[in-house]
């Protein structure tokens, strides 16, 4: 048992299990075979060279090996019509990542009409394409992206800890094979605008991740939020900018940095090149709606340049909006009856969106193009109040393993494939998307398989709709520890280091989503067959451990630096020295 599982706390709760539950937990596994069935998959078709999957997938595909083995050939069928239809050419596809977004609040009018919210282009989008009611993310910004990119739970990257205060020195690391890569090397051209939030060092960069081009700010939206003098007007930070900061006893003048890179261009493999301020300038509010405005133009100008060309594209766009902690929107009239804050600048992105669709539709490409939208965690707590939203549906926020931080609004357009109007109430991690794109891509075989790939192809989803998923069990981190697991409609939240397991909450999600009431003596029976996927799924991560991010220097390979960045940068290195590691929370998370 490594240092990661013991940070677990899995020799506490594993010296809590009772003899007779630790021996039937053991005796299940033997049942079903894990290790060694998936072993015998693993070695029976070397060169297949099997996807590694997480333990959990082979108790399901020990029961469905031959049915899915059968499906697969009708859906490789499927797809090749599909391509014939459209002059052997796969399809494009347009992934639209939304921040901060809960269930519900777009794409679904009749909630929208309870909360007072409008979505009309993507109330339209869902009509044309399948809604999925049960879409798990990861809980917050960073795992979610990664996650997609990557088809592995953010854990197993060493990115599962979201970074909010630049600089930050870490990043993705260059061992993942991302999507981008998965579809650029299936002739793909690929582009990336908007948030990004996945390191500011180099090899972390998207254009060193498989985008051709991308243009994307360095952080997240903290910087342009909380980390100004707008924020401190309207009571959303204080005691940071220069003026607010007590000239007699702020004695250490590094305590606070400034003047980090804000948004930044270029292409693959080449220099960075920061656009839209200038040397001396800092950024507030009007400058955060301005670089909004323009990643929205450049999402338009990228379709147009993709559409253009002879190969398949795809387009990662991650808007900054909603994400309204400041007024981040026009706030001199109301955008939804609704009027709160996010309520209004959702309203805004669904008229981003509502452009790139008129734009794909104008093109002529609408036929031969994937577009999908999501939600990437439950609602940001700490500006609930204003925000116009609340929890509702789902217990829980971002950052939480409740529903509420891990349900997700998703919807997905394919016309000629995805029956119109349909509704999947299959559970899909977002992971799942990094194996069906490139499966539709025709790039299965460039999934890496020196690593679990947590990613379970859903293609037969989108084919043949409702019913038809390869998953039924999720299971659900809060940065490194595992706080529950979801298996069917049935849930439950483990106990911390040292608390028995017979402690543990139960819940049966059909009867209580908002995890309100947990089961008094009706979920009991559940206790083994959860502590059995548990045992299991760390088994896996004691044989294939977690990564560590990549480490290096901020902002490397950006050639037009400002005066003030670059001492910035100095000081930032002299300051943290051989702190700068537990400073970020890259040792002090166990990485």
């Amino acid at each position: 048992m490594n240092m990661r599982t013991r940070k677990h706390g899995e020799t506490a709760l594993f010296g809590a299990l009772s003899g007779a539950v630790r021996s039937i937990a053991y005796k299940s596994a033997a049942v079903v075979g894990i290790t060694t069935f998936a072993s015998a998959v693993l070695a029976s078709a070397a060169s297949a060279q099997p996807i590694r999957h997480d333990a959990e997938h082979y108790v399901l595909l020990h029961q469905y090996a031959e049915q899915w083995a059968a499906e697969d050939k009708e859906l490789d069928r499927r797809l090749a019509e599909i391509r014939e239809r459209n002059d052997g050419k796969p399809p494009n596809i347009v992934y639209i990542l939304i921040d901060d977004m809960g269930f519900g609040e777009f794409g679904m009018p009749e909630l929208n009409k309870i909360r007072g919210g409008r979505t009309p282009s993507l109330d339209t989008l869902a009509k044309e394409g399948m809604t999925f009611t049960r879409f798990y993310a990861e809980n917050i910004c960073t795992s979610t992206r990664v996650a997609f990119m990557t088809g592995r739970y953010a854990v197993r990257t060493g990115m599962e800890l979201t970074k909010v205060t630049p600089p930050e020195g870490v990043g993705f690391n260059d061992k993942e094979v991302t999507i981008a890569e998965l579809l650029s090397n299936a002739g793909y051209t690929t582009h990336h605008i908007g948030k990004w939030h996945m390191g500011d060092i180099k090899e972390a960069y998207p254009t060193n991740q498989g985008f051709d081009y991308a243009s994307f700010p360095m952080h997240n939206q903290v910087a342009y939020s909380f980390l100004t003098r707008d924020a401190e007007l309207d009571a959303r930070t204080t005691s940071f900018t220069p003026t607010t900061v007590d000239p007699d006893y702020g004695l250490d003048k590094t305590f606070r940095l400034y003047d980090w890179v804000t948004q930044v261009e270029g292409k693959r493999g080449g220099k960075l090149r920061e656009w839209g301020i200038k040397p001396g300038e800092k950024p507030d509010i009007e400058f955060y709606k301005r670089v909004n405005d323009r990643f929205q133009e450049q999402a338009v100008e990228s379709l147009r340049a993709l559409a253009s060309g002879d190969k398949p594209f795809f387009l990662n766009y991650w808007p900054q909006i909603p994400v309204a902690v400041l007024r981040s929107t026009d706030d001199g009239g109301c955008q939804t009856p609704n009027c709160g804050r996010w309520a209004n600048a959702m309203a805004v992105v669904d008229g981003y969106i509502g452009e790139l669709l008129a734009e794909i539709k104008k093109l002529g490409i609408e036929n031969n193009t994937i577009v999908m939208v999501m939600g990437d965690n439950g609602p940001m707590k700490q500006d609930l109040e204003l925000s116009g939203y609340s929890e509702w549906l789902f217990r829980g926020t971002k950052g939480q393993a409740l529903e509420g931080g891990h349900r997700v609004g998703a919807f997905i357009r394919w016309p000629g494939a995805i029956e119109p109007g349909s509704i999947a109430g299959d559970m899909v991690f977002v992971s799942d998307l990094y194996t069906t794109f490139a499966r539709i891509a025709g790039n299965t075989d460039g999934i890496p398989r020196d690593r679990i790939v947590d990613g379970v192809d859903q293609t037969a989803i989108l084919l043949k709709g409702d019913t038809n998923g390869r998953r039924d069990y999720v299971h659900l981190y809060e940065v490194d520890t595992l706080k529950a697991t979801v298996k069917q409609n049935m849930k439950i939240h483990w106990p911390p280091p040292g608390v028995n397991p017979a402690m543990a909450e139960f819940y049966n999600l059909y009867w209580d989503p908002r995890e309100d009431n947990p089961l008094k003596y009706q979920g009991v029976w559940a206790g083994t067959p959860f502590v059995r996927m548990r045992i299991q799924h760390l088994r896996m991560k004691d044989k294939w451990p977690d990564w560590q991010p990549a480490r290096g220097m901020p902002y490397e390979g950006v050639e037009n630096l400002r005066p003030e960045t670059k001492a910035m940068v100095r000081t930032w290195l002299k300051i943290y020295g051989d702190a700068r590691d537990v400073v970020l929370g890259v040792e002090a998370i166990g990485n």
